[in-house]
C-alpha cells in the first residue's frame, strides 16, 4: 500500500452520491438505458429520500437489480444519535470499513444547519480538540460527505428543510480538497440538495494555496478561517498545522479570496479561559481583523474529557467581545449548542471509541 492509498476509500459498489448527474446519464447509457432515468433516479434520492433502489417503483424491476449490483445509496450505518435539549442532534456513522465520523444537525428557528466532516480523525492536531485524536484515518469520498448532509437533513424529528450547511466537523476539508468541493457541487446543484452556494461554508485551519485554489472555482460558498489565536507564537502552540504558515500568509490569501469571490471571510476564534481571552489577544485579533474584509465569530470552548483547557467565564467573554467591537470589529459571540451531547467536533467518536 503506497502513502496515498491509505487516504483512499476502500473498494466496493460504487456510492451513488458520488455520482454527478452527466456520470450517472453515461451509466445509464452503459444499461442500455434512455439518460431520462438518471433524473428519475436522483429525483427519487434526492427529493424522496429513498433508502434502497427498491422503493424505485418507476422503474422496472430488471434495472433496479443491475444498479443494486453496481451501486449503493447509503453505505453507512447510523450506530449512534444524541439528541440535546435544544434540538441539535448528533450522528455517528459507521462506515463499511469499520471507520466512524460524526455528523450533525442543528435547528435555529425556521432554518436548520447540517454539520459535516471530511475526514476520518484530523491531521491538524489542535491541542484543544478531540478530532485530532489518534491523527487522521483517512479522506472521506465526496459521496461519504454528502450522505451525511442526508442524513442530517432526514434522520431528525424536525422537518424543518436542511437550508445550511457548514464543513466544520472532523477532519481539514482543503487536505481533501477534490472531495470537498464534489460534495460542495451535489449539495448545490438543482439536481442534488438544491441547497445554495452561499448557505454553505467551509472552515479551515488555513491552507494558503488551497484558499487561491478555492477562490477560482467559481462558488459563492463562505470561507472561514479557524484561527483561534491573534500571533504566531500563541498559535503555534495552539495548532501544530500552524507553524507551516504564518498570520501574514492567511490574511494575503484572505484578501484574495475577496477580491476574487466578493464574500467576506469568516475569522472563528474559540475562547479558552485564561489562555487566549485577555484584553491585548483582543487588541491584537482587532489587528487582524482590520487588515482584511471579515467577520469575527468568537466561540466559547466546548469543554473535552481528558484535555485541561477550560471555557472562559462569561463576562471574561463578554468583555472581549465588547473591547473587539469598541475596536472596530465586526465580531460576535455564537450561541453554545449541544453541550449535553458531546457537542464539540470528534467527542461523540473518541467516547465510542
Amino acid at each position: 500500500m503506497t502513502k496515498a492509498d491509505q487516504f483512499n476509500t476502500p473498494a466496493g459498489p460504487r456510492q451513488l452520491y458520488d455520482c454527478t448527474a452527466d456520470l450517472l446519464r453515461a451509466s445509464m447509457s452503459d444499461l442500455g438505458q434512455p439518460p431520462y432515468r438518471a433524473g428519475q433516479i436522483l429525483e427519487w434520492v434526492y427529493h424522496r429520500q429513498a433508502r434502497s433502489f427498491d422503493e424505485m417503483t418507476n422503474l422496472s424491476k430488471d434495472l433496479r437489480r443491475q444498479l443494486a449490483e453496481q451501486f449503493c445509496v447509503y453505505e453507512s450505518e447510523v450506530v449512534h444519535v444524541s439528541r440535546a435539549a435544544d434540538g441539535v442532534t448528533k450522528f455517528l456513522l459507521r462506515w463499511a470499513d469499520g471507520e466512524t465520523t460524526e455528523c450533525v444537525s442543528i435547528p435555529s428557528g425556521e432554518r436548520r444547519t447540517a454539520c459535516l466532516s471530511t475526514q476520518v480523525g484530523c491531521p491538524v492536531g489542535c491541542v484543544f480538540c478531540a478530532s485530532g485524536m489518534g491523527g487522521v484515518r483517512r479522506n472521506l469520498s465526496a459521496g461519504q460527505i454528502v450522505e451525511q448532509a442526508m442524513v442530517a437533513a432526514y434522520q431528525t424529528d424536525d422537518d424543518t428543510r436542511l437550508s445550511n450547511v457548514v464543513f466544520m466537523g472532523i477532519g481539514e476539508p482543503l487536505a481533501n480538497y477534490d472531495a470537498t468541493v464534489q460534495a460542495i457541487r451535489t449539495i448545490n446543484a438543482a439536481w442534488g440538495m438544491n441547497i445554495g452556494a452561499r448557505k454553505i461554508t467551509i472552515s479551515t485551519v488555513g491552507l494558503p494555496e488551497q484558499i487561491l485554489r478555492l477562490a477560482d472555482e467559481n462558488l459563492q460558498v463562505t470561507l472561514a478561517l479557524s484561527l483561534h489565536a491573534p500571533n504566531d507564537e500563541l498559535r503555534a502552540r495552539l495548532i501544530p498545522w500552524a507553524r507551516r504558515v504564518s498570520i501574514a500568509q492567511l490574511i494575503e490569501a484572505a484578501r484574495d479570496y475577496f477580491a476574487k469571490t466578493g464574500r467576506e471571510v469568516t475569522l472563528e476564534y474559540v475562547l479558552l479561559g485564561d489562555l487566549n481571552d485577555r484584553p491585548e489577544h483582543a487588541r491584537q485579533l482587532a489587528d487582524v481583523a482590520r487588515r482584511m474584509r471579515c467577520n469575527v465569530n468568537l466561540i466559547l470552548y466546548n469543554p473535552v474529557e481528558g484535555v485541561s483547557y477550560a471555557r472562559p467565564q462569561s463576562q471574561v467573554a463578554h468583555a472581549f467581545l465588547h473591547l473587539l467591537r469598541e475596536l472596530g470589529g465586526n465580531a460576535h459571540l455564537r450561541q453554545s449548542r449541544g453541550l449535553e451531547v458531546d457537542g464539540a467536533c470528534g467527542q461523540l467518536r473518541r467516547q465510542q471509541l
